[in-house]
C-alpha cells in the first residue's frame, strides 16, 4: 500500500533559497566595512583642503 502524501502549496514561487547556495567565502564584519569607508572619506576631505 503506497502512504499518502500531503503536498504543500509551494509558497517560494520558484525562488531560489539563498541559504542553500551558500558557500563559505570571505566575511568582512559590517563594522569594519563602515570603518574602512569612513577613512577613505577623511583621507578624501583632508586632500581636498591640502592637508
Amino acid at each position: 500500500m503506497a502512504k499518502d502524501k500531503n503536498y504543500m502549496p509551494q509558497s517560494t514561487a520558484g525562488l531560489v533559497r539563498y541559504f542553500d547556495e551558500y558557500h563559505e567565502s570571505i566575511t568582512i564584519k559590517p563594522e569594519v566595512v563602515v570603518g574602512i569607508s569612513g577613512a577613505i572619506v577623511l583621507l578624501f576631505i583632508l586632500a581636498r583642503a591640502g592637508i
